[in-house]
């Protein structure tokens, strides 16, 4: 049984395709990934699905020179700290961008781009990564 095929990993994790959190409606504040409970409200909080904004800002970043298997072709590239619209932080990939653009306080959009291609059986994951924006 494989379990990184493609579809399982579609179905299994909707968050790396499409940004999906929740959101508590009794304190007002947005989760990414999902929460099972809010962790402000505990009993009292009411979750709901919500899908994240694809905008925000980079809070921290850093250049990558020695990849992990998998990445070894893909240095140098950068990661960064986002804080998304909703004031949700997420760490990403920042992509297509030039490293003199790539700084603390820098607007920056989701894109969806391939993730990996090191399955045994040639599935390609994909997933969201960033980009400055100007």
């Amino acid at each position: 049984m494989v379990h990184n095929s493609l579809p399982l990993q579609w179905r299994k994790y909707p968050e790396r395709y499409y940004l999906r959190g929740n959101y508590c409606e009794n304190c007002k504040t947005s989760f990414f990934p999902q929460r099972q409970i809010c962790p402000n409200c505990r009993r009292k909080g009411k979750l709901v699905e919500k899908e994240t904004p694809y905008t925000g800002k980079i809070v921290s970043w850093t250049e990558v020179s020695v990849a992990p298997f998998g990445f070894e072709n893909e240095t140098p590239y950068f990661l960064a700290i986002i804080e998304l619209e909703n004031k949700v932080k997420i760490l990403s990939q920042i992509v297509d961008s030039k490293k003199e653009k790539i700084k603390t306080g820098a607007k920056v959009k989701k894109l969806f781009r391939k993730i990996s291609d090191i399955d045994p059986e040639g599935a390609i994951a994909y997933g969201y990564k960033f980009k400055v924006v100007d």
